[in-house]
């Protein structure tokens, strides 16, 4: 299972009830963070989810509402006496940006890992789960992520009994291990079926619509895409400063055959997204607004 939150679902500018972008998932005592604009210490606090488990936050781009919240957050890790690592992901230039930000939160208790991203897309394996990194278009460096969990075989105990293999090596093998001892060599092939479906996130904001978020976002779970724009007369501006309206993001989640999409990265003008959804559900039927502490679990299918 795989827990999701929307912490913020604003871009440019904090408002009273709407938290900048930020968003946190949960995995088998992991959690990540994608971005992390001001006020996502508050927003994980109303959410009653905890900062001790984040081991990686991911960046998109290096915009104050993307980033300007993690000073903060480094200094409240601090204060909490960690000392494991943090791994922190993003575009080149993560070392330098993180690290004037750093001024104000010069010494902290534990390591931070950088991770830079490199090329078009780069995939990076953590914590029982794989998280692929891919270039989207906006007006500087900026990358969407999909966080992709998989999920074995069915342990098949004919399969097992078949090839004579011992009752006492079966929890092992079926967990993923492999066996070389005197009683023989026994691999988890041997004893499951066929991989089953995983679970499967996606993640963009900042851009227009790209082929790269069409390829990657296919057939996710859960489509998490930028909607700047409701009205239907500001598509030329969504172009010209490279974000997406409400109605691109759909047509998206349509092509790449998503099972669902959350609206995210409203303008501020945009007090309201509920009165455009209509037209949106016309082209996707399964997308939704999203708004600040909107959650979700992903489960793996039976």
């Amino acid at each position: 299972m795989l827990d999701v939150c929307l912490l913020g679902c604003g871009g440019m500018m904090p408002l009273p009830y709407r938290y900048l972008t930020a968003l946190m998932t949960r995995f088998n005592g992991s959690s990540l963070l994608i971005d992390c604009g001001e006020g996502t210490q508050i927003a994980i606090k109303e959410k009653g989810w905890s900062f001790k488990p984040i081991d990686v936050i991911c960046f998109t781009h290096y915009h104050g509402d993307h980033i300007s919240g993690l000073p903060g957050l480094l200094l409240t890790m601090g204060n909490a006496d960690r000392t494991e690592p943090l791994t922190l992901i993003g575009p080149k230039g993560l070392e330098r940006v993180v690290g004037c930000l750093r001024v104000i939160a010069p010494e902290l208790p534990f390591s931070i890992i950088y991770k830079e991203i490199q090329g078009t897309e780069q995939t990076f394996e953590m914590n029982g789960y794989r998280i692929k990194a891919f270039r989207v278009n906006h007006n500087v460096l900026c990358y969407g992520y999909t966080m992709e969990i998989d999920r074995a075989g069915k342990f098949d105990a004919a399969k097992a009994k078949e090839q004579d293999i011992p009752l006492k090596y079966w929890s092992r093998l079926q967990s993923g291990e492999m066996i070389d001892n005197e009683d023989g060599h026994f691999t988890p092939d041997m004893v499951l079926g066929p991989p089953r479906k995983g679970i499967k996130l996606t993640y963009t904001t900042d851009t227009r619509p790209t082929e790269s978020i069409r390829q990657n976002a296919e057939k996710s779970d859960l489509f998490i895409c930028e909607g700047m724009y409701g009205e239907k007369d500001k598509a030329a501006k969504a172009s010209e400063y490279k974000h997406m309206t409400f109605y691109e993001a759909a047509e998206l989640a349509r092509t790449a055959q998503v099972k669902e999409m959350w609206l995210t990265h409203y303008s501020p003008s945009l007090t309201r997204p509920e009165p455009y959804m209509d037209d949106v559900r016309k082209i996707f039927p399964a997308a939704k607004a999203g708004k600040d502490g909107m959650s979700a679990e992903l489960m793996f299918e039976d």
